[in-house]
């Protein structure tokens, strides 16, 4: 298993700006996604229930190199939705995906939920496929997610 701890306030900037880079990157820096929400730049202020948590990773001089979070999905029954899985390029191609996506679906599981689900974009490849290698099936658009620019549903049972 890898080293990880809940998110604290003081991962806030470094979080903020581990997706933001991320989104830049694949052209996802848009109107629709969460490079533009208000609350990216306090993301623990919305973590931190049993309902809504958020996992960091750190290399060894400290600095967050990953995160994935979870909070509760309203318009599917016992779901969860799978949130923010980003991973500093230097911490890309090491399988630290896969092993985020199995500690944020056991968190999932103890916290009750028998579902996850999850919304990405085209651009993100490298993301649909550790998506679909962890066992992730595409659905349609679910009819309540009405605000969103993704363009990719999963859903997975835990």
């Amino acid at each position: 298993m890898i080293d990880y701890r809940e998110m604290t306030a003081g991962d806030d900037a470094a979080v903020a700006k581990l997706i933001r880079d991320n989104l830049k990157k694949y052209k996802l820096d848009i109107p629709g996604t969460v490079y533009f929400d208000d609350g990216l730049d306090h993301l623990s202020d919305y973590y931190g229930t049993g309902d809504k948590r958020y996992f960091v990773i750190e290399d060894q001089a400290g600095k967050v190199i990953g995160g994935i979070g979870f909070a509760r999905f309203d318009f599917m029954e016992d779901t969860a939705e799978l949130q923010k899985l980003y991973l500093d390029d230097s911490a890309k191609g090491s399988g630290l995906g896969y092993k985020l996506i199995s500690l944020v679906e056991e968190k999932m599981r103890e916290a009750g939920f028998k579902h996850s689900y999850l919304e990405t974009h085209n651009n993100l490849e490298a993301a649909i496929h550790i998506y679909e290698k962890s066992g992730y099936g595409e659905i349609p658009k679910p009819e309540a997610v009405v605000h969103s620019a993704m363009n990719r549903f999963f859903l997975k049972d835990l």
